[in-house]
C-alpha cells in the first residue's frame, strides 16, 4: 500500500465542515458554530434506532447516518459527549472531527526522485517497456505483467467498472476521458480548509471528474488509460473507471468518506475497487494499546469496526477489493514500534504494536487483496511492506534506486509513469502557467497533445500505491474475461473467484538468496533489512507471485482450484 495517499481518519475542519449524507456524497447542513462534530460507531447487532437513541441520550444530534455499518455523523455542544458516548453500552466510541493545525500529509517515498541527489532518467532503450501508445515504451510494468499480450485476448469489457477510491480522477485527460464513468462517479470527501486550503468551489465539494491531489489520476491511468494511440495505456484499457473520491486533496483519507465510498461501490455493483491508502490518523489501529489514551483507544476501535463492516459489505455485494501493502518497509506480521501516529492533531509518539490486536487498514481488513511493490529488476522495493501474514501478490510499483551497477541506477524511469493533472504539476513547479514543461523536468514530466490542442500530462511516482492498481487492472481483466450476466445486477463475477484466479495465474517468484535482503548498495541502513519467509509457491516478498495479465486471461477459469 501505499504511498502518498496511503491514509484515512476522522478529522474535519472546525471552520468549514461539510458532512456527507449517507452514501450520497452530498454536503449536509453545516454544524452550528458552537457545536463539535463526531463520528460515532455502534456495537455489533445494535439496531439503528437504538443507536440513534443512545446518541441523543449522550447529548448528540445525528446529522447523517450509514446504517449498513452502524456509523453516524453527530454534532454536540456537550464537552463530555465523547466520554458519554463511549460509556453507552450500545456504542463503541466517538471520534471527534477536529481542526488539525498541522501541514498537509506528504509522502516522500512516492516522489523520492524529486529530492534525491544524482537523479536522472534512463533512455527508453535502456528501460524499454510495452510499445503500444507513444509513451508505452516507458511502461516497463506493462511488459512485466505481459499486459501488451493480454489485451490481444482481452482488453477489458466496458461493462466492468473499477472504482478508484482516491483523491479524485481528472476526467479531462485524453487517456482517462474515453473510459470515465460519469454516472457512477461520486465525491464523498468535501474539502477541509484545515488540510486542503481554500475550497475551489463554494460548496467545498469538488465536481466529479477533478483531482486536486493528483494521486487518484495516476492510479486511474495505470488501471485503465485508453489504448487510443495517444499518451499511454493502462493494464485494462477498455474497462470503465469510476471516481470514488474518498481522499482529501492533501492526501489524507478520513473514515466517513471512505466508508461511504465502499458502501456506494457495493450498492452500485462496481466490480473492482482499488485502495492505495491507510486509515489516518493511526498507521495501526489497535483495540487497546497501553500507549494510547482511553479516548484514542475508543476512536481506533470505532475505525476498526466501521472499516471491517464496510469492506465486508462491499465484498458481499460482489466487489473485488485490492489494496496497497504499505511503504513503511515493515513486516506486517511482526510490526515495529509505530513512531508516526497520530499523523494529525497531537504530535506522534512511540507506540509498540501488538500484532494480535492492531490492524493496518484497509490492507489488513477482510477480503482484501494486498499488493507489495517490485522494481524493474523484480527485486522488492526497499520501501515496500512485506510478510506472509498479509501479502497476497506483488506488482510493479517502481523503485528509484533499482539497477545498482547499471546505468539505470537511481533513475526516474525505474518508477511508474502515469497520467497526472496539469494544474497539480503547475502547483508543484514542473509545468509553467502556459502549460509547458519547466526546464529540468523534461525527463520526469511528459506532455502529449492532439491536433485540436487537447493535451494530457504524465509523471513518475513510486510506491505500493502504484503496485496496487496494476493488480486491480488484472482483476478487471479477469472479470472482463470470465464474468457473466447476473440477472438484474448486470454483469460481474464473484470476488472470491477473481481472487483465486489472480493468485493461481500469478508468476511465482522465489525468495532471494540470502533470504535476508539488504539494501546497502542502494544507500539504505539496517532498518531496511527484510527477511523473506516462505517457498516459491508463496512467500513474504511476492505472495503467490507477480501478477500476470496474460496468464490471467489465457488460463481457463477453474472454480475451487487452489492457488
Amino acid at each position: 500500500m501505499v504511498g502518498k495517499r496511503f491514509t484515512v481518519g476522522t478529522v474535519a475542519s472546525a471552520a468549514v465542515l461539510a458532512l456527507t449524507a449517507a452514501g450520497l456524497g452530498v454536503p449536509a447542513s453545516a454544524a452550528p458554530s458552537n457545536s463539535r462534530t463526531f463520528t460515532v460507531v455502534a456495537e455489533d447487532g445494535v439496531a439503528a434506532d437504538t443507536a440513534v437513541a443512545a446518541i441523543r441520550a449522550a447529548g448528540g444530534t445525528v446529522v447523517s447516518r450509514s446504517d449498513e455499518v452502524g456509523m453516524y455523523q453527530v454534532t454536540s455542544d456537550r464537552a463530555d459527549f465523547a466520554a458519554r458516548a463511549t460509556a453507552a453500552p450500545t456504542l463503541i466510541g466517538a471520534a471527534e472531527q477536529k481542526a488539525i493545525g498541522r501541514k498537509p500529509k506528504l509522502d516522500r517515498v512516492e516522489q523520492e526522485h524529486l529530492t534525491a541527489d544524482g537523479g536522472a532518467a534512463a533512455s527508453a532503450a535502456a528501460r524499454k517497456g510495452a510499445t503500444l501508445d507513444p509513451l508505452d515504451d516507458k511502461l516497463w510494468g506493462l511488459e512485466m505483467l505481459r499486459a501488451d499480450k493480454a489485451r490481444k485476448i482481452e482488453p477489458g469489457d466496458r461493462r466492468v467498472t473499477v472504482g478508484v477510491l482516491d483523491t479524485g480522477v481528472d476526467a479531462s485527460n485524453p487517456d482517462i476521458a474515453p473510459n470515465f464513468n460519469w454516472a457512477l462517479s461520486r465525491n464523498f470527501a468535501p474539502d477541509l480548509t484545515d488540510v486542503d486550503g481554500p475550497c475551489e468551489v463554494p460548496s467545498c465539494l469538488d465536481p466529479v471528474g477533478t483531482d486536486d491531489g493528483g494521486h487518484g489520476t495516476h492510479v486511474a491511468g495505470t488501471i485503465g488509460a485508453a489504448a487510443n494511440g495517444f499518451g499511454l495505456s493502462g493494464v485494462a484499457p477498455n474497462v470503465s473507471l469510476v471516481e470514488l473520491k474518498g481522499g482529501q486533496d492533501s492526501g489524507y483519507f478520513f473514515l466517513e468518506p471512505v466508508v461511504n465510498a465502499l458502501l456506494h461501490a457495493g450498492r452500485s455493483g462496481i466490480d473492482v475497487v482499488n485502495m492505495s491508502f491507510y486509515v489516518d490518523p493511526w498507521l495501526y489501529n489497535c483495540t487497546a494499546n497501553p500507549a494510547d489514551s482511553p479516548e484514542d483507544q475508543a476512536e481506533q476501535r470505532a475505525i476498526i469496526k466501521a472499516m471491517k463492516r464496510a469492506l465486508t459489505f462491499a465484498h458481499n455485494k460482489g466487489v473485488t477489493l485490492v489494496a496497497a501493502l504499505g511503504n513503511e518497509n515493515d513486516d506486517l506480521g511482526a510490526p515495529r514500534t509505530d513512531v508516526t501516529s497520530p499523523d494529525y492533531g497531537a504530535n506522534p509518539y512511540p507506540r509498540p504494536i501488538d500484532n494480535e490486536s492492531c490492524w493496518n487498514l484497509p490492507t489488513e481488513g477482510p477480503n482484501v487483496i494486498a499488493v507489495s511493490s517490485v522494481g524493474p529488476s523484480g527485486k522488492k522495493s526497499d520501501f515496500s511492506n512485506y510478510g506472509t501474514e498479509q501479502i497476497s501478490v506483488a506488482a510493479p510499483g517502481g523503485w528509484f534506486r533499482d539497477g545498482f551497477g547499471t546505468d539505470t541506477f537511481r533513475t526516474d524511469a525505474n518508477m511508474i509513469l502515469s497520467s497526472y493533472p496539469k494544474h497539480v504539476l503547475q502547483e508543484e513547479g514542473s509545468v509553467d502557467a502556459d502549460g509547458n514543461i519547466v526546464a529540468g523536468f523534461e525527463e520526469s514530466v511528459f506532455k502529449q497533445c492532439k491536433a485540436n490542442g487537447e493535451c494530457g500530462y504524465y509523471t513518475y511516482l513510486q510506491g505500493t500505491s502504484m503496485a496496487s492498481p496494476h493488480a486491480a487492472g488484472v482483476a478487471a481483466l479477469i472479470v472482463s474475461r470470465y464474468g457473466k450476466a447476473q440477472g438484474r445486477s448486470g454483469f460481474g463475477m464473484s470476488p472470491d473467484l477473481v481472487e483465486q484466479h489472480l493468485y493461481r495465474t500469478a508468476a511465482e517468484h522465489a525468495c532471494p538468496e540470502p533470504r535476508l535482503q539488504q539494501y546497502r548498495n542502494e544507500g539504505r541502513d539496517e532498518t531496511f533489512d527484510a527477511y523473506c519467509a516462505g517457498g516459491i509457491n508463496f512467500n513474504g516478498f511476492y505472495g503467490y507471485g507477480i501478477v500476470d495479465a496474460y496468464a490471467a486471461v489465457k488460463t481457463p477459469l477453474t472454480p475451487n482450484a487452489r492457488p
